[in-house]
């Protein structure tokens, strides 16, 4: 009798914990939805509706009325939108057609050719991402005008009859090949490493040169590594707003990007045809984001197989020096000219040179410029802002993130695949379009978000979503279940364990993932521009508002500023990244 009460009573607590694990199952994947609802798909609905409305949401508040597509086939019929498509497409296709050549060629000689001082080479090849697109907009312009372009100037000083003038199309589609290569490089070095070198040999037992064997077996064998590494840059490049911006001003060359931003700007502010453009771009961007995923899940290019291999080395002979050289010059036009412009532009009073014996002349140089900039209130209080929003945005969002990527990698609840798309989709919408589906949700709202510094940091959340959660997701493949079922088996609850094996172990992942999010938090411009207002000014945007002022030496003063500011940050969350992954080891040992 006793017994059958025992059980009916374990069997009534078994059913009662079971519903109450179902309510907080259920609450916990809501949560999340509802989170991302309102990061993601709140802001890019309200961006839909005006891109359909004809309405000011600043005047006329949010209306369903007067729905049509208007918008839409005016922007398809306006020669500037027809040109500014045409620009993006031409100067976004000829980088990523120097990127490729460029991250191809680097990650063929970092592992598979026998050069010397590889790492170096594979350091440098990686260098640029760290480089904010405005100031090396802001580098190119002060080597690459074609009056007064330091390039120019040595090259008259040579006594070339050379000329150059990166205010042009050819100009841009030259800095963004440079300066995105490294996407490319990422994904080919990583193919290259996995494949297996008997089929290379295979090759050349049967007579093929090393060259033949390259272009006929290599190549093609990694050709999913590197169409999806072209598509990346693509889709990089397409939101770019800081080196168009810079580069195409002085001659008026619009891309979709600056396109937009331009709309947004004129008098009265076309935000309805800026909505419609920028669900243009974004439905580009998603078409081939789509396009990349497709390319990823291919299965008929297989390379790594369950038999160990070593990647082999190539022997180059003394063309191994040239290879090493070919590392340095590339380091030397993306790393030190850039710098050595920013420098000369931002200590010399004046940046009439004359001649290259003015260029050494040290009394031209000062530190006036970085006087003036310190002198004016903005300076600080924006840096103070970029701060402020890139803690936010590194500690909200990396919890976020942490709390995404755990539900996705580390549990079977139901509604976990929707999480993981909703968090995906910032991936297809570039940084500008993020901003203006912001400025659509919130500008018409008395007393919202807009005009605070929450709305920057929301914003740059919602953007860099995609990027944390994959850099989160590493770490959670690495630990094994067993070690959470121990937990469970003592009596350890979920947060319990997340609290004690998980976070523990996943520690240097999610700083790395914060300083991921506090670095592009600092550096980001396109969501900025349409975000920001006098009090909430950040770096870039005071940096662009610099640049537009005409001041080139305050604009360089300002570069070396937010340049050494990103070095530091990433320097010192690289040492705590390290202490931390020091601690894990030992407390796992």
């Amino acid at each position: 009798m006793h017994g059958q009460t025992d059980r009916r009573g374990e069997v009534t607590r078994s059913a009662s914990e079971g519903v109450r694990r179902r309510v907080w199952t259920g609450l916990w994947v809501g949560s999340l939805l509802a989170i991302l609802g309102f990061l993601v798909v709140y802001p890019v609905l309200m961006l839909l509706l005006g891109a359909l409305t004809d309405t000011n949401p600043v005047v006329d508040g949010f209306s369903l009325r007067h729905l049509s597509v208007t918008n839409f086939l005016t922007v398809l019929v306006n020669p500037n939108v027809a040109e500014a498509l045409l620009n993006t497409l031409i100067a976004c296709g000829g980088g990523t057609a120097i990127a490729v050549a460029i991250g191809l060629l680097f990650s063929w000689i970092v592992v598979r050719t026998n050069t010397p001082f590889k790492g170096f080479i594979a350091a440098a090849s990686i260098l640029p991402l760290f480089a904010p697109p405005l100031v090396a907009g802001v580098a190119w312009t002060i080597l690459g005008s074609p009056k007064t372009g330091l390039i120019n100037t040595m090259f008259k000083w040579i006594g070339l009859d050379w000329h150059v003038d990166f205010y042009s199309l050819w100009g841009l589609v030259f800095v963004f090949g440079i300066y995105y290569a490294p996407y490319v490089y990422m994904f080919t070095s990583s193919a290259l490493r996995n494949m297996d070198p008997s089929l290379e040999e295979a090759a050349e037992i049967s007579g093929a040169s090393a060259f033949a064997t390259l272009f006929s077996v290599t190549f093609p064998l990694i050709m999913p590594a590197i169409v999806s590494g072209m598509l990346l840059s693509f889709i990089v490049m397409l939101g770019i707003y800081g080196i168009p911006a810079v580069l195409g001003a002085p001659t008026n060359l619009a891309v979709l990007t600056t396109y937009i931003f331009k709309l947004t700007n004129w008098s009265p502010p076309l935000y309805n045809t800026a909505a419609a453009v920028a669900i243009i771009l974004m439905v580009v961007t998603g078409a081939l984001v789509f396009l990349q995923q497709k390319v990823l899940s291919g299965r008929s290019y297989t390379t790594v197989a369950g038999k160990a291999f070593r990647p082999r080395t190539l022997d180059l002979g003394r063309w191994r020096w040239l290879t090493f050289a070919i590392g340095v010059v590339y380091l030397f036009v993306v790393v030190i000219l850039p710098s050595l412009a920013l420098i000369v532009a931002g200590f010399r009073k004046f940046m009439f040179i004359r001649d290259a014996a003015s260029l050494f002349d040290m009394r031209q140089y000062s530190l006036m410029h970085f006087n003036a900039i310190f002198d004016n209130p903005l300076t600080l209080n924006s840096i103070y802002n970029a701060v402020e929003v890139g803690i936010i945005t590194a500690v909200v969002g990396g919890t976020l993130a942490f709390a995404i990527g755990y539900t996705i990698h580390r549990t079977q609840v139901t509604g976990r695949r929707w999480i993981d798309l909703i968090s995906t989709v910032p991936v297809a919408i570039p940084g500008l379009v993020v901003g203006v589906a912001y400025l659509w949700a919130w500008i018409g709202i008395p007393g919202g978000l807009y005009g605070t510094i929450w709305i920057l940091a929301l914003a740059f959340i919602a953007r860099f979503m995609p990027d944390t959660v994959k850099a989160l997701s590493t770490s959670f493949l690495q630990i094994h279940r067993e070690l959470e079922e121990a937990a469970w088996v003592c009596g350890r609850g979920m947060f319990g364990t997340i609290r004690t094996i998980v976070l523990p172990l996943a520690r240097p992942g999610v700083i790395a993932s914060m300083t991921l999010l506090f670095v592009l938090a600092i550096r980001e411009l396109g969501s900025s521009l349409f975000l920001y207002t006098s009090n909430t000014m950040v770096m870039s945007v005071l940096l662009l508002d610099y640049y537009e002022g005409g001041n080139l030496g305050k604009t360089a003063a300002f570069s070396i500023v937010q340049t050494i500011l990103l070095g530091v940050l990433i320097g010192g969350a690289n040492w705590l990244s390290r202490g931390a992954a020091q601690s894990s080891v030992a407390r796992t040992g």
